[in-house]
């Protein structure tokens, strides 16, 4: 798509250029559509869901027909799905903190007011943790910013396949974006921003129509991306096929265990017609009148041991070359220290680093676009953007008892603040310090406090 940007800079929203983007672009939509029609486990995303049962061939005689075939199993095993939960949960279990550079809170009480009233006008909590999800699932996810009816500055998150970014750069920096969507099975919108302006059109019948174009009051590009990494691989895509081989191989033992019950049944040294097979399955009752004659199932031996061990080595890889966590681990099950839980969450931990970098590399751009709306109405200046900050905390139990120790241990060779930084239940420090001198200071006004309320004098009297 980098083509595109000296086109877009020298030709604007032209329709026919914006044409073109798209259709080159709907390889790379259908591949965003199924990664998230995957997640969903629903039958179009998931390749075991629409297995057809195996059609053979009759025997030669014809007289004998299969019905091995009859059982088609199709188990989904949804490993995609729990590798981006349990990095969502572990990554957004605890809400991204914002905060205004310490520094310089008190020149920016306007900027901090308006931007506790963003977060909670546009419930971050919750579009934060989306938009990762997205990312995860997709490989890259995108977000709108935009002002309401109100005149108020807002979020919106958009669909990857929704969505095509144009920079220089990275998804983090877009000089132009597209978004378009189907209105309806005819009508198809079509948004395109720049810098300053965003237009609306619509397809008709010779193509693209110009509806609408309107400044957005922001001085950047509105629409934005989030990189799941640099490749903008799904967190599951390295794994698809491990995950498509656990399906099949789990399907296809079920559907030997059920057809036990389809087994032939072998007549050893007995002649049986139509009228003696009708009478067998009114009584159930076999006359066996010859020492040799015997009656038995023929039916096939499934080595349990091949196929569990196939499965468990499938899961294990599939785990491993993901970056996630077995939590059917034995050791989960015992009281790990602090140090063995790191360690067992290593791959998991690297995989979160890369993202948090780059979410932090989009949400600088995000509040550098809504600072240059906010600098309108003299609320900040437009590089105050930089002096928002944002805070990532893991989601992980966490031994309580282990810290309170390596703290205790620490405030014999460091500061207050450097011990009371270790314990997870801080998140401010200098808040918890400045709560510890205040209970300090009032110890001995409440001890003075017990001398003047009387209680010393009844004692004195009643002894």
């Amino acid at each position: 798509m980098y083509k595109y940007l000296k086109l877009f800079r020298e030709q604007g929203a032209n329709p026919q250029l914006i044409e073109k983007a798209i259709e080159e672009h709907s390889a790379d939509r259908e591949k965003r559509k199924l990664f998230y029609e995957r997640y969903k486990a629903s039958i179009e995303g998931v390749p075991i869901l629409r297995r057809q049962p195996v059609e053979y061939e009759d025997f030669e005689t014809g007289t004998i027909k299969r019905i091995d075939n009859k059982v088609n199993n199709r188990i989904n095993n949804a490993f995609d799905a729990e590798i981006v939960d349990t990095k969502v949960g572990y990554m957004f279990g605890h809400p991204i903190t914002y905060d205004i550079d310490r520094n310089s809170k008190d020149k920016l009480t306007r900027l901090k007011e308006e931007l506790e009233a963003f977060l909670l006008r546009n419930n971050t909590d919750d579009k934060d943790s989306e938009w990762g999800k997205k990312a995860a699932i997709c490989g890259y996810s995108a977000r709108l910013a935009y002002i309401d009816t109100e005149g108020k500055e807002r979020i919106i998150n958009v669909d990857p396949w929704e969505t095509i970014i144009f920079s220089p750069s990275d998804y983090t920096e877009p000089e132009f974006a597209i978004r378009y969507f189907d209105i309806d099975d005819n009508v198809q919108r079509v948004e395109f921003y720049d810098n300053a302006y965003f237009y609306v059109f619509e397809t008709g019948g010779n193509g693209l129509k110009l509806i609408e174009k309107k400044l957005h009051t922001f001085d950047y590009c509105p629409l934005y991306g989030l990189q799941n990494n640099e490749e903008m691989m799904a967190d599951a895509e390295k794994v698809f096929n491990l995950i498509d081989a656990y399906d099949r191989t789990l399907s296809d033992a079920s559907n030997e265990i059920e057809q036990y019950r389809l087994a032939y049944l072998v007549l050893r040294g007995l002649g049986a017609d139509e009228e003696a097979l009708e009478q067998l399955k009114k009584t159930g009752v076999f006359e066996l009148l010859g020492e040799k004659d015997d009656v038995k199932y023929l039916t096939k031996d499934i080595n349990d041991t091949m196929i569990e061990n196939h499965l468990n080595r499938l899961e294990q890889n599939i785990l491993r070359f993901a970056k996630s966590v077995n939590f059917s681990d034995e050791y989960f099950g015992n009281n790990l220290s602090g140090v063995a839980m790191k360690y067992k969450l290593m791959a998991l931990e690297n995989k979160c680093i890369t993202m948090e970098r780059k979410m932090t590399a989009a949400l600088r751009y995000q509040f550098k676009v809504l600072c240059s709306a906010w600098a309108k109405r003299n609320i900040c200046q437009k590089d105050d953007y930089l002096k928002v900050w944002f805070g990532f905390k893991r989601n992980i139990p966490v031994n309580l008892l282990e810290e309170a120790q390596t703290a205790v241990t620490l405030t014999a060779i460091t500061s207050q603040k450097t011990a009371l930084s270790t314990l997870s239940v801080v998140d401010d420090v200098e808040y918890e310090l400045e709560q510890r001198r205040l209970e300090q200071d009032d110890i001995p006004s409440l001890m003075d406090g017990g001398d003047d309320d009387g209680f010393g004098e009844v004692r004195e009297e009643t002894g």
